[in-house]
């Protein structure tokens, strides 16, 4: 690292082991900064000093969702505070993604509100792992970088796919990141599931119908997350009722809410491929269905990008405009 005061990673209690994963490519140490009072408030105290230093703040703002995102704003603002010269937010799951826009009235835009405020706090730059719709990088003025878990995906994938895959997106919207899968998969063709949700009701939603054909075929369903599995599994058993062989699943945030992993065992889902931006129970890291990949290495990378000036784009982010 060509700067001598070099930088410096913090990490709150969100996820603690990607934070120390990340350290680790790094040749650094991680500082741990929060306690909690005794009637639940965070206190932050970072142990070194910041003066004229970069700070890369670790945090996945993922449950218990509002105590994380707590411990975020509190560090970025302790870290302004301490005179550091550049602060950036790495949020490997940005929560409150989902709702990124009005899509019925009386609602707040609350991925809008979220990224302002972490904005606000004092963080110059936000790195992000597929967030649920890209334009949301447009919610602050400040530079944004969104990164695809696919990257750390694609090598597990390739040794486990190698002829016969059509890869499926569970509705309409994840066309483009299943057809950059299958691109970069080389798969014999592509399939999309219809599904009807209902947006007066959470975490609901219906398999319709399907365009594509999987008879025969090994299919691989691409998310960007799977919470309470109801979507994915509706999918993969509607896809095996349509004759594939075998059917698994490959998402970036495995949330794994409620009934998610009832659902996963008892659907037609041969395996879950899933990455580590989300810090996973013993239930769901020993179940035989799921695989773990791990993003350290990407996150780790991106922020030495970030430190020494390198691009971003063309170590991490492949040139199609596909969707990853």
């Amino acid at each position: 690292m060509p700067k001598s005061n070099g930088f410096v990673l913090l990490t709150g209690t969100a996820n603690l082991k990607l934070a120390k994963d990340i350290a680790k490519y790094l040749n650094k140490k991680v500082d741990e900064t929060i306690s909690t009072f005794a009637d639940g408030e965070k206190r932050i105290i970072i142990p070194e000093n910041l003066r004229k230093r970069e700070i890369f703040i670790i945090q996945s703002t993922c449950f218990p969702v509002n105590d994380s995102l707590m411990e975020l704003l509190l560090m970025i603002d302790a870290a302004r505070r301490a005179s550091a010269t550049e602060i950036t937010a790495v949020i490997p799951y940005f929560s409150y993604s989902r709702q990124d826009r009005k899509d019925r009235p009386r609602v707040p835009i609350s991925a809008s509100l979220v990224a302002g405020m972490i904005e606000y706090a004092g963080a110059h730059r936000i790195v992000t792992i597929d967030l649920h719709s890209e334009q949301q990088q447009g919610f602050t003025k400040c530079p944004w970088d969104n990164l695809y878990g696919s990257y750390s995906l694609f090598p597990v994938l390739r040794k486990e796919f190698s002829n016969n895959l059509v890869v499926a997106s569970p509705d309409k919207g994840g066309v483009p990141k299943a057809t950059f899968y299958a691109t970069k998969l080389k798969a014999d063709g592509i399939a999309i599931v219809f599904k009807q949700r209902d947006v007066m009701q959470k975490n609901v939603s219906d398999t319709l119908d399907m365009i594509g054909n999987v008879v025969g075929k090994d299919v691989l369903l691409v998310d960007d997350m799977i919470d309470t599995a109801g979507t994915i599994c509706h999918a993969a058993n509607f896809i095996k009722e349509r004759g594939a062989k075998s059917v698994c699943a490959a998402a970036t945030h495995g949330i794994f809410s409620g009934p998610a992993m009832e659902r996963i065992n008892d659907s037609e889902l041969k395996r879950v491929y899933i990455t580590d931006t989300v810090p996973l129970n013993k239930e769901v890291s020993k179940n035989s269905k799921i695989k773990v990949v791990s993003v350290a290495k990407l996150l780790a990378e991106a922020i030495r990008c970030i430190y020494t000036g390198d691009s971003i784009s063309e170590k991490l982010i492949p040139s199609t405009g596909n969707k990853l």
